[in-house]
């Protein structure tokens, strides 16, 4: 990697005094929003989108609640400007919402953008021309004063053109194109002189974005750019500050938050940052941190899924599977530590806070994005824990799984996974949990089991049961008292010329639903002459049977482990 030493620095840092944006510790409001999907997002795609697609992207951006959504590039393109045409001449704009279209400063690209926009109702006429000093030096072959010019001549023809059109309100953007390997003093200078010349007020504010076109510098070094800038333009307070950061360095988010805490009004980007190169910032990751932090977003992502299907539709792209907040398994924890850290965060905050979201290892509530804790949240594999396989059995079929039963499941789900190389699904684990403990009645069986009150009990325990049973293929009818009911068939099965050796460890049950037809669960664990521990789960309409069953179920494991079977 010694190529390294080709690299050098191509962006200017501003003094150590543009950085009062350091002392705000995060952003309170939501920007503007400007969607560029359907412009920067859709020339960055392999396969543009078709005139059919395109209209039905823009409504689901509507849809969603950008209020301004870029359009395209109408001088350029045959189709983008088709686009725009069926847009105003179908009325598909909504009163609210406002169109942005990009232009060149040159003078016939200029006079075709406002001849595609005529008869909107509102618009943003976006114009730009790089400034930075590479492409002064490489591209363009002018001086800063020619550069300059081009700006201001691209200004005064858009305000001329735009008094052509009083039927429309326009509102006027300039960029600085490459504005991150702009010399600041001079980038203000340029804005300036395009600023003069269309007068912002108060009622008719104008735009001004600064770009990271090519991202060069670490993101706080943007924000002292935008801070620098806020602070040299003229007219601040009738000015827009406008971002647009693309993802070069992997930091557009972070470029967006800071720029918006040292003075940004504005944020222009994408769905999941689709773009050229690296892309855009992705305007899903940034409103929805927003939205972590208690700050409403003024975009609607609470069906998340849909969101994600509607990209991937029209882009042809992939969402990935660990993208914040719209990839399928960002809510997803394999760890057995963060499995049993969110089953319980959960259970804490339903019965003491309910009305905060403060769970470990989740930053949101996976419901309020359209995702279900089930499916989502709790994902079983090789690597997953006790706590994990119990919430799924828990969340998905009502079995609230013993603390002290819990490390055996959670060993033989996750060794299955293992084998199999793949995650588990809810049934699949529920499966393996019901073939393994619940209602096992392979070697012994008790058909029958009828309970009576005992005339010997010194207490209101004492039981007497009458027992049907078949061990392998032998049969018995047999009874006995017991001062409880597994007790009582304890002592039943000892009348069997089988010698079940075994002492009760724990007991536990409960309704596997509120439902009062439901079934009851009962747990037991059994201890065997070789201080082996063993589970078994039974099931029931009668809770007194389906602790019997329980109790069969353990016997059951307790010989199939003696006999390696």
């Amino acid at each position: 990697m010694k190529n390294y030493e080709k690299y050098k620095v191509g962006y200017y840092p501003v003094g150590e005094e543009y950085m009062k944006w350091s002392k705000k510790d995060h952003i309170t409001e939501a920007p503007a929003w400007c969607s560029v999907d359907l412009r920067d997002g859709n020339q960055a795609l392999i396969v543009p989108m078709s005139l059919q697609e395109k209209l039905e992207f823009f409504e689901f951006l509507v849809k969603v609640g950008f209020k301004e959504i870029e359009v395209g590039f109408p001088a350029a393109s045959d189709t983008e400007y088709i686009f725009l045409r069926t847009l105003i001449e179908s009325n598909l704009i909504p009163d609210d919402v406002t169109v942005q279209v990009l232009t060149q400063s040159r003078p016939h690209i200029i006079k075709k953008t406002f001849q595609a926009l005529e008869g909107a109702k509102s618009a943003v006429v976006h114009l730009y021309n790089s400034t930075s000093f590479a492409q002064r030096q490489q591209v363009f072959k002018k001086s800063k004063e020619e550069i300059k010019q081009i700006a201001i001549d691209g200004a005064k023809l858009i305000k001329e053109y735009a008094a052509k059109y009083p039927e429309t309100k326009f509102s006027f953007e300039y960029s600085p194109e490459s504005f991150t390997g702009t010399e600041p003093d001079y980038a203000a200078e340029v804005c300036n002189a395009v600023i003069d010349i269309w007068e912002p007020t108060p009622d008719n504010k104008v735009i001004i974005n600064l770009p990271a076109t090519v991202a060069m510098s670490m993101p706080h070094v943007y924000a002292s750019q935008i801070e620098y800038m806020c602070e040299h333009m003229n007219n601040r307070e009738n000015l827009i500050v406008s971002l647009h950061p693309h993802n070069d360095r992997g930091t557009a988010v972070a470029d967006a938050e800071l720029g918006m805490l040292a003075g940004g009004d504005r944020v222009e980007g994408t769905l999941f940052g689709n773009g050229e190169r690296t892309g855009n910032v992705d305007i899903v990751t940034l409103a929805m941190n927003m939205f972590s932090h208690g700050v409403d977003p003024k975009l609607d992502f609470s069906n998340m899924p849909e969101v994600v299907e509607t990209y991937e539709k029209y882009t042809d792209l992939e969402v990935h599977p660990r993208q914040p907040y719209g990839g399928k398994l960002v809510f997803a924890a394999f760890s057995g530590s963060h499995q049993d850290a969110i089953a319980k965060g959960m259970k804490w905050r339903e019965a003491n806070d309910p009305e905060h979201w403060t769970t470990p290892y989740l930053p949101i509530d996976p419901k309020d994005v359209g995702r279900e804790y089930e499916a989502d949240v709790i994902r079983i594999n090789s690597q997953s824990g006790k706590g994990g396989v119990a919430y799924i059995l828990e969340q998905n079929f009502g079995y609230s799984i013993p603390m002290q039963m819990r490390e055996e499941l959670g060993y033989m789900v996750k060794g299955i996974s293992d084998r199999k190389h793949k995650e588990l699904s809810p049934e699949e684990v529920f499966y393996e949990f019901e073939k393994e403990f619940v209602n096992d009645f392979d070697t012994l069986d008790i058909t029958t089991a009828t309970f009576s009150r005992s005339a010997y009990a010194k207490s209101n325990e004492g039981v007497v049961v009458n027992m049907k049973m078949r061990i392998h293929d032998d049969f018995f009818e047999v009874s006995a008292p017991g001062n409880g009911h597994l007790d009582a068939v304890s002592n039943a099965l000892k009348q069997t010329p089988y010698n079940f050796d075994y002492k009760f460890i724990t007991y536990s049950e409960h309704a596997l639903s509120s439902d009062s037809h439901s079934k009851a669960a009962a747990y037991v664990c059994i201890e065997g002459k070789d201080e082996k521990k063993y589970w078994g789960v039974g099931t029931h309409e009668d809770i007194i049977l389906a602790s019997v069953n329980a109790l069969v179920s353990a016997l059951n494991r307790q010989y199939k482990s003696e006999h390696n079977e």
